[in-house]
């Protein structure tokens, strides 16, 4: 039941994936990817295993993602993937990958999707968002 999430501990959306998956019962290996950046293999395997493309993978708040000109159409994958490595703040987040698939968990109750062991109990997030019932059952929107 092996659990792995690119983390950012200062990213509540991150914070919230993960205790969603610890009321899984579940242990994860987090990776603290500012510190520890995925390689660039690992890095392009995720995105695509995600069913994203490498642009929509990026996240632009917050980083150099205008004044490295990122925006410019012209950029290859390969380019793009270069500039994550470099900068690893421009890999959005969190990231999980399970036996069951690998997602971009924005919002991070689409961890939910993907995990292999059902919630154990309520879960409710950082601002209140009830997310799981009492009975470990997602709450629709």
């Amino acid at each position: 039941m092996s659990v792995t999430i690119y983390h950012n501990p200062d990213c509540g959306t991150s914070r919230n994936t993960l205790a969603m998956i610890r009321n899984a019962g579940i242990e994860p290996t987090v990776i603290e990817y500012l510190h520890t950046p995925p390689p660039g293999g690992v890095l392009r395997d995720m995105i695509r295993n995600s069913g994203l493309t490498v642009r929509a993978a990026i996240r632009e708040k917050g980083t150099p993602y205008a004044e490295l000109g990122l925006a410019d159409p012209a950029l290859t994958d390969d380019q793009l993937l270069d500039a994550m490595m470099a900068h690893p703040i421009l890999i959005n987040r969190p990231f999980v990958i399970t036996a069951l698939g690998a997602r971009l968990c924005r919002p991070s109750e689409v961890v939910l999707d993907i995990l292999p062991s059902p919630q154990r109990g309520a879960f409710a997030k950082e601002d209140g968002e009830v997310v799981v019932d009492g009975q470990g059952r997602r709450v629709a929107p």
